[in-house]
């Protein structure tokens, strides 16, 4: 299965919930969470360098209608509702589509 559609989110986190932030969205890969779909090829969290409450994710699916599919469930939308307690704001989202790369951890 290759990576057919991806987005990048930038989420800033409320003062002191950026490590609940990052263990939530980590909470994601666990089973029956959308991470762990087997449509799910790239699930990454990252912290900014320079700004400890900015956390940045990219995912990397199957087909976009796989995506918004697996999120339209209980298990997603529970996390997405937690998510929105823990940021400042709206956060930024860039839908893309993969041409090439890698992705190994």
């Amino acid at each position: 299965m290759s990576v057919n559609y991806g987005f990048n989110a930038t989420l800033t986190a409320r003062p002191g919930k950026a490590d609940e932030l990052v263990e939530l969205l980590l909470s994601g890969l666990t089973e029956g969470n959308p991470g762990a779909s087997e449509h799910c090829l790239v699930y990454l969290v990252c912290r900014s360098a320079t700004d400890p409450n900015t956390i940045h994710v990219t995912e990397g699916w199957s087909s976009e209608q796989d995506h918004h599919r697996i999120f339209a469930g209980a298990a997603a939308q529970a996390i997405v509702a937690q998510v929105k307690e823990l940021v400042a704001s709206e956060g930024s989202y860039t839908d893309y589509v993969p041409v090439g790369g890698k992705a190994t951890l």
